[in-house]
């Protein structure tokens, strides 16, 4: 059994349907973690790797800035939005907002509001207080910016089907939702006989079955798992992101799920969390040995002048580029830079977008491929 209930709200009436209240965590009875002790040792292993791998890099921040929006991308994209990393990357290069809200604009909140958790968890405790402000980062001027940003829900809402009436799932009414949030936020600060990656798994679950706001749930429920890590210190940098697993896995994400609310099975929900966390923690430390590699090689190459290393140093996170963006960065005259990039492409390194003998610009090809293949790695995942 669930341990959970419904409630009919208008019984009686054609409108009549169940909402779904959950019971508080930690599950009761205990939960026999017997059968995932196998997968929490993998995960741990991979995840002490990627944190390790991390420190050994002499500028880890160089990796933090592309992952995160390469996990920015994927959150945003399993939310609807059809904007891509090249997308994104494009967008911040040119220095350009767009007039109106946008796909893109999506997934530079997502940015703001991760960087906004991460910082003020030095202030704050994970609460839900915490909570409400990442919320009201992610939605500012998108979709859903009229759907009370920062601010639990005081409607019903519901997941799946053009009706509340033949919804996928519903969740707890606005008064059962409250206090099941109350329950929770006892919950983030971890018991210690349960371990890290479980209460990490448990909260998501968890997260996403009260769906306390009206709209950016799922968004703000995979950035908790990051910033719960951050947290315990179990990762020193904000490197594990689960959103192109859970995109890949999409119906196997939502199966699990709702087998909780239905039937319980937090055993499974648990133990396809921790795969993920496996394949990606793997994948994520093999490309951040690959940038090392790459970095290192370009950087001992004998054909590049200073300057030219100097640009090479900050593609890292200005991947894509102009002449008149490099000449900015490097503080030197349009025809140098322009004179650098030319030479960056003749080696492989920049690829040309435009096509065009004016207004040309460049992409950090041997680096963005990095990210592709990553992303390849985790879908091949068994």
């Amino acid at each position: 059994m669930t341990g959970g209930r419904f409630v009919t709200q208008h019984p009686g009436r054609p409108f009549a349907y169940e909402a779904f209240v959950p019971p508080p965590l930690p599950p009761d009875p205990p939960l026999d973690l017997s059968g995932v002790w196998r997968a929490l040792s993998t995960a741990d292993r991979a995840l002490a790797r990627l944190d390790g791998v991390a420190t050994t890099l002499p500028h880890p921040d160089l990796f933090v800035w592309m992952y995160v929006r390469h996990e920015a991308t994927y959150s945003s994209q399993i939310e609807g939005t059809q904007s891509t990393l090249e997308d994104v990357l494009d967008a911040e290069s040119r220095r350009e907002m767009p007039s109106q809200a946008s796909d893109v604009d999506e997934i530079f909140n997502y940015v703001s509001a991760l960087n906004h958790g991460l910082d003020r968890l030095a202030e704050l405790p994970l609460s839900l207080r915490l909570i409400r402000e990442i919320h009201e980062k992610l939605m500012a001027g998108v979709r859903g910016k009229n759907k009370s940003p920062g601010e639990f829900r005081t409607t019903q809402n519901w997941i799946g089907g053009d009706s509340i009436q033949n919804a996928t799932f519903v969740p707890p009414p606005p008064d059962e939702m409250n206090h099941a949030l109350g329950r929770l936020e006892q919950f983030l600060h971890r018991p210690e006989d349960i371990p890290v990656l479980v209460h990490c798994a448990l909260v998501h679950a968890q997260f996403e079955t009260i769906h306390p706001f009206c709209d950016g749930n799922g968004r703000v429920g995979r950035l908790l798992i990051t910033l719960q890590l951050c947290h315990e210190k179990v990762l020193r940098h904000s490197l594990l992101y689960l959103s192109y697993f859970f995109k890949v896995y999409r119906a196997e994400y939502y199966d699990r799920l709702q087998a909780v609310r239905i039937s319980g099975d937090w055993v499974g929900w648990i133990r396809f969390f921790l795969r993920g966390v496996a394949a990606v923690s793997e994948a994520a430390t093999t490309t951040a040995r690959e940038i090392h590699k790459l970095r290192e090689a370009l950087l001992a190459d004998q054909q590049l002048s200073r300057k030219g290393r100097d640009l090479v140093h900050l593609l890292f996170t200005e991947p894509y580029i102009s002449p008149s963006r490099a000449a900015e960065l490097l503080g030197c005259t349009y025809a140098t830079a322009n004179s650098i990039t030319n030479q960056l492409e003749g080696m492989g390194v920049l690829q040309e977008m435009t096509g065009h003998k004016r207004n040309r610009r460049y992409r950090f090809q041997p680096y963005l491929k990095l990210f592709e293949q990553q992303a390849l790695s985790v879908s091949k995942e068994n």
